[in-house]
């Protein structure tokens, strides 16, 4: 058994982004603990890959903050002024935060052993050696151990998310980001995938997913999370938000999805 700390992992405080006179998020307020599963629900167009791509700054907010651990996100503050951090630093940030996305983003050129083994080479700086040796493992952990040399075209769209999942432990974040990871994949190829996840889960990795899997929610989520027109509904264990969801908003979406 997991046990969760009361140490905030992630804290998004009033966060807001707009594209143009489009604001899709209107003021997020959530914490995730250390060790906690946080998943996030909700229509197409709700605001919840944004707020994902928020918490490592892939999108720059209008508004409020996003800590990871202690560290303020993407920027520095100075009085009550924010300014947008070096590239560098940013970059430096992210090493602890592992993303997972809709479509798998392999290098084509190189192999499976090759995608995961980029990062820490190429910004950790570890040994190729020791990149290798942890690049095994991490294939042999998501029940891969025999493509290592295969191309990412020689794989299905399951395995493709599977390296790209050991691709982002490589870094050992303390965080993962998942933003729909199933939703590319054939319905035979899902299975593998989450199963990876419930094992991250159950391991202990902090975690908040982006998903349409109302059974893996339910299953392996601390809190739920439903999000609509840029604003959290409600959130709570999933046997509240899920099973017993309080807002109408939040009915007819379970309605459409189940």
């Amino acid at each position: 058994m997991v046990v969760m700390s009361n140490t905030p992992m992630v804290r998004a405080l009033s966060v807001r982004k707009r594209f143009g006179s489009n604001e899709v998020l209107k003021g997020i307020t959530l914490e995730v603990r250390q060790g906690e599963v946080l998943c996030l629900l909700g229509p197409s167009g709700s605001g919840k890959s944004t707020f994902l791509r928020c918490i490592n700054h892939l999108e720059t907010i209008n508004g409020g903050r996003i800590y990871v651990g202690d560290e303020l996100i993407g920027y520095r503050q100075a009085g009550d002024v924010l300014h947008e951090m070096h590239p560098r630093e940013i970059a430096a940030q992210r090493k602890n935060i592992g993303m997972v996305f809709q479509r798998f983003n392999l290098f084509p050129h190189l192999t499976a052993l090759e995608n995961i083994t980029e990062a820490p080479v190429g910004v950790a700086k570890l040994s190729k050696s020791a990149a290798h040796e942890r690049a095994l493992a991490l294939l042999d952990r998501v029940g891969l151990a025999d493509k290592a040399n295969h191309y990412p075209s020689q794989l299905s769209g399951g395995q493709q998310q599977r390296v790209a999942i050991a691709r982002a432990l490589a870094m050992e974040p303390s965080l993962m980001l998942f933003d729909e990871p199933t939703s590319a994949l054939d319905p035979e190829l899902v299975g593998d995938v989450l199963e990876v996840m419930k094992d991250l889960a159950r391991e202990g990795m902090t975690m908040i997913v982006v998903t349409h899997e109302i059974g893996f929610a339910r299953e392996v989520a601390d809190t739920v999370v439903f999000m609509d027109g840029g604003v959290v509904v409600e959130a709570g264990a999933p046997a509240e938000v899920i099973d017993n969801p309080q807002h109408e908003r939040t009915r007819t979406f379970l309605r459409s999805v189940l």
